[in-house]
């Protein structure tokens, strides 16, 4: 068996600062992650995609605000976990619990943070016949690098934010982008909407309104065009390499809905003092907590931390007295 102070179970922006909250106040920590790699949706959905509101960046790249955060808590030696779901909790704040994995690992902790964003999630697939058969070849769900699609003719499904983002994104490398929404009316942010229409003024992108997908043309895994249908049932075909159809996530809490913890909406519901579910040394912080006045946003989601490790601390070391000094006067250990 393992054992630390506490266990963080996701590896996003959230659960990598919670590494450094905890370290700061002396408390070590193992990471438990479903993906592959640190980085949670930020790596696996839009690594590329540039973040507007993290304090002191004006812009960052969701890929190196990952990286930077990885660096951040590298100091305090975390233990990660990756591949694998946390799928029992055992235990209680006095006796501490006893965590296992999917892998079988084994962990012992006095602490629980759940930093797991939306839950374990997946696309949203679209119903077309022989999809499967294209998948992670010529149709994908995500944009890692954008020089993956350069000189591509590429069908975006759509009309959310990541499909009018990646369509603006992508303009700049592919040889041609057509939008396919069931509308003309896209639910983004309106500058990013302005944006692509006057792309699709200046031939850029060619806006497929009101349309839906409606079928897959191609061979070997590689596509062709991709059909397309009105309200009418009239069917158009598009030239494309490539379709990225984003139709959002679907999310769920996996084995965290039976962790005795009050749910409410899919949501941990925690005390907005201390981030602190229902159970006792078990935290929520980030997307997947819930409390009257939460924003859904990283910058929130780090205050949660903070809070979280300052409550966490009482669990790690019952009866000692925290003297909380700000990182200005205490700094950062090194190697």
């Amino acid at each position: 068996m393992q054992k630390t102070d506490a266990v963080i179970v996701g590896a996003g922006p959230v659960g990598l600062f919670a590494v450094f909250e905890l370290g700061m106040l002396g408390m070590k920590a193992h990471v438990v992650d479903a993906l592959d790699e640190a980085g949670g949706q930020c790596t696996a959905l839009y690594p590329e995609k540039p973040i507007y509101d993290i304090p002191g960046y004006p812009r960052i790249d969701a890929g190196e605000l990952i990286a930077r955060l990885e660096e951040q808590a590298a100091p305090f030696a975390p233990r990660y976990h990756l591949g694998q779901q946390v799928v029992a909790v055992e235990g209680d704040a006095e006796t501490g619990f006893t965590v296992t994995t999917s892998k079988k690992e084994v962990i012992h902790c006095h602490v629980i943070l759940i930093a797991a964003g939306g839950g374990a999630f997946g696309p949203n697939r679209p119903p077309l016949d022989g999809l499967e058969r294209y998948e992670g070849k010529s149709v994908f769900y995500l944009v890692k690098r954008r020089e993956d699609f350069r000189g591509k003719k590429i069908v975006i499904g759509g009309g959310g934010d990541s499909a009018v983002d990646w369509a603006n994104s992508l303009a700049e490398v592919a040889a041609h982008i057509a939008v396919v929404h069931r509308r003309d009316k896209f639910r983004a942010a309106p500058e990013s909407v302005s944006q692509l229409r006057a792309l699709a003024d200046r031939g850029k992108v060619d806006l497929v309104v009101p349309f839906q997908l409606a079928g897959l043309e191609g061979d070997g895994g590689q596509l062709t065009g991709v059909r397309v249908k009105d309200l009418d049932g009239a069917e158009r075909l598009l030239e494309a390499d490539c379709l990225l159809p984003f139709y959002g996530l679907a999310s769920s809490l996996g084995p965290i809905a039976d962790w005795a913890l009050q749910i409410e909406k899919n949501l941990v519901a925690v005390d907005p003092a201390t981030c602190e579910t229902a159970r006792p040394g078990i935290y929520a912080i980030g997307d997947i907590a819930t409390y009257p006045g939460k924003l859904k946003l990283i910058l929130q989601g780090f205050a949660d931390a903070a809070a979280a490790a300052h409550s966490a601390h009482g669990h790690v070391f019952p009866g000692e007295a925290l003297h909380f000094e700000y990182s200005t006067t205490k700094g950062v250990k090194t190697g």
